[in-house]
Order: C-alpha cells, then structure tokens, then sequence
C-alpha cells in the first residue's frame, strides 16, 4: 500500500474525459503518485477500450486501456444529454484537476468550453490536451500518433544510427506504440502540478497542452542545430563512433563522451595499436576517425556474448549496457529491485505485471491501487447516484 511519503498527491480527485493517449496518460501520471482519479466515459465506453492489441485470452481487453486507466474508476456520463452534463459537473464541483481531449467544437454544447469551466469552478485546474493545442491555427486539427510524430520533426530523424546502416532504403517510421502522445501526457500532468503548486495565491487556472509541441522538444538538439544553421538528417544522427553494437547474442549500447571513459574503452578493448595512435587522444580527431573507430569495435564485438562485454565493460568504467528483449526487462534483476513493475489484477485474465511508473518519491517504488475499471464502476449517470464521498 501507498503511503504520504511516496504518494504526495493523496487526497487530490482528478477527472479524466479522454478519447486518446496523451489525456488519458497524463491522469495515469497523476493517479499513481496518488491521486484519486476517475475516468469520464460515454455509454458505449471510451475508444481507448476498443484499442489493439488485446491481452492474450481476451478479445476485448485493450493491452492500452488496461495500462492507461489502472487504478481510475469509470463514470458513464452522456455529455451529449442532460443528465449526463449534471453529473460531469456535480463530478467537477468536486475535483481538483480535470484533464480533457473533447475536440475543441464539441466543447461548448457539452459544456466544456474554458469560460464555462472557469465559470462553474474558478478553483479547478483545467488541461486541454489536444494533438496541436487548442490555440492557433491547427487547434481544430485531428491527428493520430504518426502525424504528431512527423509534425514534431522526430519521425523524419527516424531510423537512424546502426538501423540506418543496416536498413539504407528505408523511409522515415514511426516508433512503436505511442511515443509522442506520452510527450504530451508528460507535458500536461507537469502542467497541472504546476497550476496545482500556485493554486492556493491564484486559484484555478486553464492550461492550452500540445502533444506536438511537447515531441518537439525531445529533440530539442535538432531545434538548436536548426538555429545554428544545420539541418539534421537521420542518416546523420549518429554518434561518431559507439551507439548500438551487434554482438554475437544480441545487442548492447557504447556512448562515451569523456576522455577518461575513451581511455577505460581501449583497455577494455586489449589496448589494439590503432586505438592507441597518439593522434586519437584528442576527442575533435576521435570524431573525424568515427566510422573507421566504429568499425574496429564492431569487428571487436561480434565476436564476442553481450553478458562478457557488459560484465568487462562496467567493470572497467565504459558506459555501455545491454538490450533487453520485453521479456528480459521484466525479470531483470534491477527493474525488480527499483519495483518498477508489480503484479495487477485484470479482471478475467489474472494478475499480470505492468509497469507502475517511471520514478519513485522517497526512495520507495509507487503502487497501482488495482487495475483498469469496468466500465461504469463508479455509478452510471442518471441510473445510480455517485457515492456519498464524490
């Protein structure tokens, strides 16, 4: 169980009405750091319950869903009837946060709107999430995760590096599963803790989240070399030498950015008469000779299991790791220790491990309260009144 001292958010109530990833991640967020969060949902449920891919046994239980809304409690609410309105609001009167995606032309006759919400709750913190905001010319925009991608300027850098190399004619992807929509989950649950930090000297306040604007920053190094006058290119986007090694059972990864570090990896590598050319202890040389550097340690690598490499590697002080497979992260040893996955109960399929979060508070893992709810948990608009606590 969760306690004060690793889930500072205890007692806050936050609404969640969420079609996509980004609004529904940001309650996610907000939930277990302990949050009481409930889901705003239609009568035929959210999209996000319909979502592939489904859990192995279950034709009907989004793998998505199952992650996004563990922990919430679901209230069906039919914002386009009247009852439903009351209930949304009676929910609201209530909450602390409320985090929203409705699409910015349903927003007035559900009576979601910024000067309605401001009206009914001046001290409720309201974050719009929407794929570019819900100013500007592009707000009334729809878009699923590959155009925030390629609008953020991260797909176009994508693959790159060894994937690049080994893959020459491949056209820009996206990264699997729904990378710049988290950004924009992140973007709006820090926003909220923000508007929540100065609530008590400004009281509510309406927060504009863009999940394109939130990708962009990440690569937010392509941005400066932009301003500086270069335009990056994915065949470009490598480091000079290291990034992702073959290896004779898998994968690791080699980034060294110090001159000690570069110096720990000629050891590690038998101290080869080309790494020990005078000329390459400058870093500026290193850069020019990277492909020729990074040749030799491929050479030197595929040879050679990844657990030996890892073991010397981190031994000596090189900076380097393995890639684990999905099965490989959840038995090892560290993410076990940091209690970075916990067993949850899906209803029908069992307990199943899921990743809690990617941070602890006070040195203790988080927890998931339960699983994803069944739709309508917490009471059905109109049919059933909300518990006394709402």
């Amino acid at each position: 169980m969760q306690d004060i001292a690793n889930a500072p958010l205890t007692g806050l109530r936050v609404v969640v009405c969420a079609s996509g990833v980004a609004a529904a991640y940001a309650g996610r967020l907000l939930a277990v750091m302990g949050a009481e969060a409930t889901l705003i949902e239609p009568p035929q449920g959210a999209p996000l319950r319909r979502e592939p891919p489904f859990l192995d046994g279950s034709d009907d239980v989004s793998a998505l869903f199952a992650y996004l809304a563990a922990g919430a409690r679901s209230l069906v609410c039919d914002l386009d009837a009247e009852d439903g309105r009351a209930a949304a609001t009676a929910l609201l009167s209530d909450a602390d946060i409320f985090i929203d995606d409705t699409p910015l032309a349903d927003r007035p006759r559900r009576g979601l709107d910024e000067a309605a919400i401001t009206a009914r709750h001046p001290d409720l913190i309201h974050v719009s999430v929407l794929p570019f905001g819900a100013t500007g010319p592009k707000a009334s925009w729809k878009a699923e995760e590959i155009n925030i991608l390629h609008a953020s300027g991260e797909g176009n850098l994508l693959p790159n590096g060894l994937s690049i190399e080994l893959f020459p004619e491949r056209p820009p992807v996206k990264i699997y599963g729904h990378f710049a929509s988290l950004q924009g989950g992140v973007a709006a649950a820090l926003g909220a803790l923000s508007a929540l930090w100065v609530r008590d000297e400004v009281g509510g306040q309406y927060i504009d989240v863009s999940s394109q604007d939130a990708a962009l920053a990440v690569g937010a190094f392509a941005v400066q070399r932009y301003g500086d006058g270069q335009v990056e290119h994915r065949v470009e986007r490598s480091f000079r030498y290291g990034g992702v090694l073959p290896c004779a059972d898998g994968y690791v990864e080699l980034l060294t950015l110090e001159q000690r570090q570069w110096e720990a990896l000629v050891e590690l590598l038998g101290r080869p008469d080309w790494a020990l050319d005078p000329a390459l202890a400058d870093n500026l040389e290193r850069s020019r000779q990277g492909p020729a550097i990074n040749a030799r340690i491929r050479e030197w690598a595929k040879v050679r299991r990844v657990a030996d490499i890892v073991a010397e590697g981190q031994a000596a002080g090189v900076p380097l790791a393995k890639y684990n497979t999905p099965l490989e992260v959840l038995r090892d040893p560290h993410e076990r220790a940091r209690g970075l996955f916990a067993p949850v109960e899906i209803e029908g399929l069992g307990a199943l491990d899921m990743l809690v979060a990617p941070f602890q508070f006070g040195g203790a893992p988080l927890a998931l309260r339960a699983g994803p709810p069944a739709l309508g948990d917490y009471g059905r608009a109109g049919r059933q009144a909300l518990p006394a606590e709402a």
